[in-house]
């Protein structure tokens, strides 16, 4: 990973947060990075910064191996066509795009590149995403690359191609979805009676809790919620009275709304 020579082309919020993800990793050399964006001054609260930022897809493409592609769906194809003279066999193109696939991506690339598609999500900025990938080959060296730059933002599993998108609602978009709910608990706490500040500290580690009760113990969300409902308890109550308002089922529909939106086209 030290001398691995990475490119981030369109350091938007995601291409940001994979960034920050990378230069908190000690594993990885900043002096090998190269960020792109068309105003590089947004680089400037950056201090001493020791990766290369430019403005220029074609000098981040010449000093690289490994190219992150977080570009919005709509620009992916023509950035891969501008970038397409430079790349040769050493260049492995990791997508970070919705909906675009990698055949598509293909037919802009020269033959033998390898293409990967990945979907993180923000919590890359603080080294916690969870990112699925998918790739047009086999190659355990290239994989094993590819998951090492991931994992030092988080975890990274493999999935079919066929699956990218709900991937990108349930592990990108899921992020707002957290946040929302975290957003309302805290509003549920002020008018119980805390102040703000004291609100979201309580509901945030409560979440951050929640998950990792899950992730060690390795339990169904029923096991876990069964230890705090106690018969005739206000746990229960307090479940119930939100399932009766479509707690679930809203969650379900706006999932289901997100995976539809991406498919519009396709109708």
């Amino acid at each position: 990973m030290k001398n691995q020579k990475i490119a981030i082309i369109g350091c938007g919020n995601l291409g940001k947060s994979i960034l920050n993800g990378l230069l908190k990793n000690k594993e990885i050399n900043p002096s090998n990075i190269t960020a792109t964006k068309r105003n590089i001054q947004t680089f400037e609260s950056y201090s001493n910064r020791k990766f290369h930022c430019t403005n220029n897809n074609i000098e981040a493409v010449q000093n690289s191996e490994l190219i992150i592609l977080a570009i919005k769906p709509y620009n992916l194809l023509s950035i891969v066509k501008e970038i397409k003279p430079h790349l040769n066999e050493k260049h492995i193109l990791v997508s970070l795009a919705t909906g675009v696939s990698i055949k598509e991506i293909e037919e802009e690339t020269p033959q033998h590149i390898s293409i990967f598609r990945a979907m993180p999500n923000t919590a890359a900025d603080v080294s916690e995403s969870i990112t699925c990938i998918c790739g047009n080959t086999e190659d355990l060296e290239k994989k094993k690359k590819i998951e090492g730059v991931f994992n030092s933002i988080g975890i990274s599993i493999f999935i079919n191609e066929e699956l990218m998108e709900s991937a990108t609602v349930l592990g990108a978009c899921g992020i707002a979805y957290v946040l929302r709910f975290i957003r309302a608990m805290t509003q549920g706490g002020i008018q119980i009676g805390f102040d703000a500040n004291t609100a979201s500290k309580i509901v945030t580690q409560t979440v951050k809790g929640a998950s990792e009760l899950l992730i060690k113990n390795k339990q169904h969300p029923e096991y876990e919620i069964d230890k705090v409902t106690t018969p005739k308890g206000c746990t229960i109550v307090g479940i119930n009275e939100m399932e009766h308002n479509g707690f679930s089922s809203s969650l379900i529909k706006g999932l289901m709304a997100s995976y539809k939106d991406i498919h519009k086209d396709e109708n």
